[in-house]
């Protein structure tokens, strides 16, 4: 499983967020576990596009 998120992620969340990935394949799939990789690629906001412009302009303009 790849996901992309925007840089700024601590190793905590990402750990939160591997387990939780895994969990839903071994649930929702029957995946095992030991057979599941996840890669997360972290994008610079301004590599990212969101509703028409840069992730890093959708925000000063007041984005969340």
């Amino acid at each position: 499983m790849n996901v992309q998120i925007t840089r700024g992620a601590t190793r905590a969340q990402k750990s939160e967020l591997v387990a939780d990935i895994t969990n839903s394949l071994v649930r929702i799939l029957g995946k095992k576990p030991e057979h599941t990789h996840i890669v997360i690629q972290e994008i610079d906001e301004g590599d990212w596009g969101f509703a028409g412009m840069l992730t890093d302009d959708w925000k000063r303009q007041g984005g969340d």
